[in-house]
């Protein structure tokens, strides 16, 4: 069972998802699932940009163009 400091956060997605009016379980996973997933590329973007700027390069191949 999760309890503690990861349930409170996840009370707290879940009531952010409830008010905004998605209450289907399914619907819910399916929005994290895409929020994990952008904020996994931008993650990837600000790595690449972080290297390029270092190594005083220009992106090879951007993420976002």
């Amino acid at each position: 069972m999760i309890t503690g400091e990861i349930k409170a956060k996840i009370d707290l997605i879940w009531e952010d998802f409830w008010t905004g009016g998605i209450t289907n379980s399914i619907s819910v996973l399916e929005q994290m699932t895409y929020l994990f997933f952008m904020k996994l590329l931008d993650d990837a973007q600000q790595k690449a940009e972080s290297n390029a700027n270092l190594l005083g390069t220009s992106l090879v191949n951007p993420t976002f163009r």
